[in-house]
């Protein structure tokens, strides 16, 4: 089978993507088009037809006489997407301890290793790389593209805001120790700890994020 070459307007997608949680595209920011064509070397159309896919997929919002904006994550939206991504990445958590092989696990065990390394020298932005190539390596070995499918759309709201649970005061260390246990149950074969340590480090990233907010509403407050 000849490989599907991407279209314009995904690759477009896909570096829109980029910048947003990159943050250059800032949550409530204006989406200047002519500016992005500017920068991007490309026409209105693929521009438009990626808004039209990042709205779709929540990223974006399309006002209309005003333009597209960067979509902001709400504490309520947060509060209903990682109870869903908790149960969802859980199961996905069930079936790698199932099916993973020894190989798979060894690979799985270098990128932990890996992990360890960025929280004992407190790189934030290595350590979230090598957490979030973790779940992805998870969500593959689960080998089931529906539920790939469902968390990815989900994913892609959370990491609006998840990096920020991370300046939580000891997150994280306590983050890599959930993610010590969940392998340790992956290594054991014990899909049913396996889902309920990946559940728990879900909701946990969850609490994470409300005493980030908490702790800025602190210091905004005269």
């Amino acid at each position: 089978m000849r490989p599907v070459r991407s279209s314009l307007h995904d690759e477009v997608a896909e570096r829109l993507r980029q910048l947003i949680f990159a943050g250059e595209l800032a949550p409530g920011s204006f989406i200047d088009e002519p500016a992005l064509c500017a920068s991007l070397a490309i026409s209105r159309t693929p521009l438009r037809e990626a808004l039209k896919v990042l709205a779709a997929e929540g990223l974006v919002r399309h006002e209309p006489r005003r333009g597209s904006f960067v979509n902001q994550v709400t504490a309520q939206d947060l509060d209903q997407i990682f109870p869903v991504l908790a149960l969802l990445e859980g199961r996905a958590a069930f079936e790698a301890a199932q099916q993973a092989s020894d190989a798979e696990l060894q690979a799985l065990q270098a990128l932990h290793e890996r992990l360890q390394r960025h929280a004992r020298a407190r790189r934030i932005a290595d350590y979230y790389a090598a957490n979030l190539a973790i779940h992805e390596a998870i969500i593959a070995l689960a080998d089931n593209p529906w539920l790939a499918r469902v968390i990815g759309d989900l994913r892609k709201l959370a990491k609006l805001a998840r990096l920020q649970q991370l300046q939580a005061p000891g997150r994280l260390e306590q983050s890599c120790a959930e993610h010590l246990a969940l392998f340790a149950a992956l290594q054991a074969r014990d899909a049913p700890a396996a889902q309920a340590a990946m559940h728990e480090h879900l909701l946990r990233q969850r609490e994470a994020l409300r005493e980030v907010a908490r702790s800025q509403a602190n210091r905004i407050a005269p």
